[in-house]
């Protein structure tokens, strides 16, 4: 059985929104929660970007079932490895053991604003295997002192370590990250249903590791409605990562979607209400070997209406794939 999780969006909705949103995903069943972390939204219609990690110890707070996780989080630009593990290690404890970090190398669009430029894929990839060592050198309790090819790390010490530290998880979308993930990784992510990625991350160690993927869904009774909502608000999404991780703000993403039509943007996401929809575009990463997929419900003031709908109609099906 596949495990559905549910996505807070923080580029659609505000804080206490999104905290509100995620009880109701606990409520309507959902089996795990999964928690962006911008410091922009893709696309300026979309209207928000809080500080995720307030929003996650709120969450930690607010529901005492669902597991949450950082999806994703990238710790080497705008946060420093060292105060990603306190992070952490502190929503872990909030949680009481239900949070997983959820790692990446990152998007131009959000670490471009600390001002320390934009460096090649490879660079990137480097500085999140260091970051990732790092990270699990202070959940190891200790004294931490690095000095490395990216990061320095001076007498550094978590004080306020987990028992059960949170596993690690790395986003995938190459060779390079497949190596990364299946030598330093939990679990592994991916936002696309590719075989070959899970492939290469069991090459490189991680067999047998849990594999999270996320799927965006417009839910709306009225069709035309939700590809009008996903045409206006993640229309983005079809440019590909190569492309989304390389433009520096949501002006650059209005540039290169302007000629993504409604239609080009329902053939990548199920829209309406119609289940057997939504359950076929599960299937290509239950097919792939994928063991968790989190939604994401387009539309910051579309999420009660999706998470009823969930509750009732959606959630029993996908499961029995």
């Amino acid at each position: 059985m596949v495990h559905i999780g549910y996505t807070m969006m923080t580029e659609q909705a505000g804080p206490r929104d999104l905290v509100a949103h995620v009880v109701g995903a606990e409520r309507a069943g959902f089996d795990f929660s999964v928690t962006s972390d911008h410091y922009s939204p893709w696309l300026a219609t979309q209207g928000h970007s809080p500080y995720a990690w307030s929003v996650l110890g709120a969450a930690a707070q607010a529901t005492t079932r669902i597991p949450l996780m950082s999806y994703v989080t990238c710790p080497t630009t705008r946060y420093h490895p060292a105060v990603i593990a306190q992070k952490a290690a502190t929503v872990q404890l909030l949680s009481e053991g239900r949070f997983r970090l959820g790692l990446g190398s990152g998007e131009n669009l959000n670490e471009h604003v600390v001002g320390q430029g934009w460096p090649p894929a490879p660079v990137r990839l480097d500085k999140l295997a260091e970051a990732i060592e790092i990270i699990r050198a202070l959940f190891g309790g200790g004294e931490v002192t690095h000095h490395g090819a990216h990061f320095d790390v001076v007498h550094a010490r978590l004080w306020d370590v987990p028992e059960v530290l949170p596993p690690i998880g790395v986003a995938v979308s190459g060779e390079r990250s497949c190596e990364i993930a299946g030598r330093l990784a939990d679990l592994v992510i991916s936002t696309e249903p590719g075989a070959e990625l899970l492939d290469a991350f069991d090459r490189h160690g991680g067999r047998g590791k849990p594999r999270v993927g996320q799927l965006p869904v417009s839910y709306d009774s009225d069709r035309d409605a939700a590809i009008g909502r996903a045409h206006d608000q993640f229309r983005w999404l079809v440019g590909g990562w190569r492309v989304n991780a390389e433009l520096p703000g949501p002006t650059a993403f209005e540039g290169a979607t302007r000629y993504v039509r409604p239609d080009d943007v329902a053939e990548a996401v199920p829209c309406g209400d119609d289940v057997g929809r939504f359950v076929e575009a599960v299937r290509p990463y239950v097919d792939a070997g994928f063991t968790e997929v989190a939604l994401v419900q387009i539309g910051g003031d579309r999420q009660e209406p999706f998470l009823n709908w969930a509750e009732t109609a959606l959630l029993p099906a996908p499961r029995e794939l």
